[in-house]
C-alpha cells in the first residue's frame, strides 16, 4: 500500500489521540479534559481522506487512478491558456483599450509558464510535488474567479499572469507524481494521456470556448472554471499521494532569477519585434542580453552543490535530444494554431463557428493519438514513434501551404488532423524519454525543463509564423503569404526528426536504472 494511505491509527499514549501522517509524522488529533478519560477524536475529512486513499491505494487500478486525479486538475488549470485569443477585440471594446494591450491576456500567461516553470519543478522536487499540486490548483481557483472579476485592463492582465503562474506549479508537480507510479517501460503510456492533457487542453478550451464566448462574453469561461478547479482540488486532496522531500537542499534563487529573466529577454524581444519592429533598441537589447544571462546562469550551476538544473543532464542524449525534438515540433504545432484561424477567415472568408467546426479535427486527433500513440511506442520504441509523429507534422505543415480558395473543408480538416495525430505520436514519446534519463529525485525538475522549452517553442512559433506571414502578403498575396509560412514551420519541423532519430528508445536499453515504484503501483 502508498505510504500514508493507512487507516488512522490511535492511542492514549501521553493522554492524547494520535494518528499516523506520512513519512510516519505523528499530529495531535485530541485533547485532555480534567476529570475526564482522554478519547481519539480523529477530524472527520481527514478520517474520510485517508479511508479514501486506503481504498484507492489497494486497486490494482491506483497508479491510473491517480492520473486520472492529475490530468483532472491539470486540465482545469490549462485549457483557459489560449481561450481568450478570440475574445480580444470585444475585451478591447468593453475596456476601451487597444488589441495590442489585450493581447497580453494570452501571451502573459505563455510566459509564466514558461518562465515559473523550472523553478516550480525544483521547489516541488524539494519541498514535495502533492503539495505544490495542491497549491497551484489553490492558486489558479482564486485568480479564475478574479479573473471573472476584472475591472480594467491591467487587473485582467494582472490576475491571467499571476494565475498562470501559480497554476504553473502543476505541470511539472503531476509529471513528477505520475512518473513516480509507473515504471520505465510504461511511462509513455501515462504520458500519452498526460500530454494530451497539457499539450491539447488550451487548443481544446479554445475550440470549445468559442460559442461558450460569443453567446455569453468572456467571463463567464471563468466563472465556469471555478467550480472545475474546486471539484479538481477536493478530489486530489483526497486521492493524491504524498512524495519525500529531499534532505535540506537549498533552493538556488539566483540560478532560478538569471534563468527566469534570460527566458523573459527573449520572448519579449520575439513578443515585441512585430508591433515595434526588429530594429527597436527594447528588440535589439533582449536579443542581445538573453546569452549573457544565460552565460551566468551556466557558470552559477557549475559553481554551486545544489543546482537548479543538473548540468550533467545536458549530456545526456535521452534528455537534450528529447527536449529539441518536441521543441521543433511544437513549434510548427502552436505557430499553425495560431495561424489557421486567420487563414481559413482571411482566405477562405470562414465565420468564427464554420472555423472552430473545421479546427476540432486536430485536438480530436490529437485526444485519439496520443493515448495510442503511449501504447505503442511500448512496442516499437519511443524513437520510431517520436520520428513518425514529427513526420506528420511535417506533412500536415506542407498539407496547409496548399490550402487556397477553393480548397475543400476535407482536405484541410486531414492537414489539421494531421498535425494532432504527429503531436500525439511525439510528446508522450519524448516526455518519457527525459524522465528515463534523470534521477527520480529530479523528475519535478526535468518535467519543468521540458515545460518551460515547450512553451518558449509555442510563442517563438506564434510570432514567427505570424512575422512571416505579414512579411511575405505584398510579395507572395495574401494565400502565398499563409503558404510561406506553413513552409517555414514545417521546415523547423523536420530539424525534429534529425533529433528523435538520434533517441534511444527504453526497450533497446541494456543497463535499467531501478526506481522505487509503491507496492499497490505494481
Amino acid at each position: 500500500m502508498e505510504e500514508g494511505a493507512s487507516e488512522p491509527q490511535t492511542g492514549r499514549t501521553g493522554g492524547a489521540s494520535r494518528t499516523t501522517a506520512e513519512h510516519g509524522e505523528a499530529t495531535d488529533l485530541a485533547l485532555d479534559g480534567p476529570g475526564v478519560e482522554p478519547i481519539g477524536v480523529v477530524p472527520w475529512p481527514l478520517l474520510l481522506r485517508d479511508r479514501l486513499r486506503g481504498r484507492v491505494a489497494d486497486s490494482d487500478r491506483y497508479p491510473w487512478i491517480v492520473l486520472a486525479t492529475a490530468l483532472f486538475g491539470l486540465f482545469g488549470v490549462g485549457f483557459t491558456i489560449t481561450i481568450l485569443a478570440i475574445s480580444v477585440t470585444s475585451m478591447a471594446e468593453e475596456f476601451d483599450s487597444s488589441s495590442a494591450t489585450l493581447a497580453w491576456v494570452v501571451t502573459g500567461p505563455m510566459l509564466a509558464f514558461a518562465i515559473f516553470g523550472p523553478a516550480a519543478g525544483k521547489l516541488a522536487d524539494l519541498y514535495g510535488h502533492r503539495r505544490f499540486f495542491l497549491g497551484g490548483l489553490v492558486g489558479a481557483t482564486v485568480f479564475a474567479g478574479l479573473t471573472a472579476l476584472a475591472w480594467s485592463p491591467s487587473s485582467l492582465i494582472a490576475f491571467r499572469v499571476i494565475g498562470a503562474t501559480l497554476g504553473a506549479a502543476c505541470g511539472p508537480a503531476s509529471m513528477a507524481i505520475i512518473n513516480r507510479l509507473f515504471t520505465r517501460e510504461t511511462r509513455v503510456k501515462a504520458m500519452g494521456y498526460w500530454s494530451l492533457v497539457m499539450a491539447g487542453g488550451p487548443v481544446i478550451g479554445a475550440v470549445a470556448g468559442g460559442p461558450v464566448v460569443e453567446a455569453f462574453g468572456w467571463r463567464w469561461i471563468f466563472i465556469g472554471q471555478v467550480p472545475f478547479l474546486l471539484a479538481g482540488l477536493l478530489v486530489a486532496y483526497a486521492i493524491l499521494p504524498e512524495s519525500p522531500r529531499a534532505e535540506k537542499a537549498p533552493f538556488d534563487f539566483l540560478g532560478s532569477a538569471l534563468l527566469g529573466g534570460s527566458t523573459t529577454l527573449a520572448l519579449l524581444a520575439l513578443n515585441r519585434g512585430p508591433i515595434v519592429g526588429w530594429t527597436h533598441p527594447i528588440v535589439i537589447g533582449g536579443f542581445a542580453l538573453m546569452p549573457l544571462g544565460l552565460a551566468l546562469f551556466v557558470r552559477r550551476q557549475r559553481r554551486i552543490s545544489h543546482p537548479l538544473i543538473p548540468l550533467e543532464y545536458l549530456g545526456r542524449r535521452n534528455f537534450t535530444l528529447p527536449i529539441l525534438t518536441q521543441m521543433f515540433a511544437n513549434f510548427a504545432y502552436m505557430g499553425g494554431f495560431i495561424l489557421t484561424p486567420l487563414l481559413l477567415q482571411d482566405v477562405l472568408d470562414f465565420g468564427e463557428t464554420r472555423t472552430s467546426l473545421v479546427s476540432i479535427a486536430r485536438p480530436l486527433l490529437f485526444a485519439i493519438a496520443g493515448p495510442v500513440a503511449g501504447a505503442i511506442a511500448i512496442r516499437v520504441g519511443e524513437r520510431n514513434s517520436a520520428v513518425f509523429g514529427v513526420s506528420c507534422v511535417v506533412t500536415s505543415m506542407i498539407g496547409l501551404s496548399m490550402v487556397a480558395p477553393g480548397s475543400t473543408e476535407l482536405f484541410i480538416m486531414a492537414a489539421l488532423g494531421l498535425s494532432g495525430i504527429g503531436m500525439g505520436a511525439v510528446s508522450p514519446s519524448m516526455a518519457a524519454s527525459i524522465a528515463n534519463s534523470v534521477d527520480e529525485r529530479d523528475l519535478g525538475i526535468a518535467g519543468a525543463a521540458q515545460q518551460m522549452m515547450t512553451q518558449v517553442a509555442a510563442v517563438t512559433g506564434t510570432q514567427i509564423l505570424q512575422t512571416v506571414q505579414a512579411a511575405r502578403l505584398d510579395a507572395d498575396g495574401l494565400a502565398g503569404s499563409y503558404s510561406i509560412a506553413y513552409l517555414v514551420g514545417g521546415g523547423v519541423a523536420a530539424l525534429a526528426i534529425g533529433t528523435a532519430f538520434f533517441v534511444r528508445s527504453t526497450k533497446d536499453e541494456k543497463v535499467h536504472e531501478p526506481v522505487r515504484v509503491p507496492a499497490a503501483a505494481r
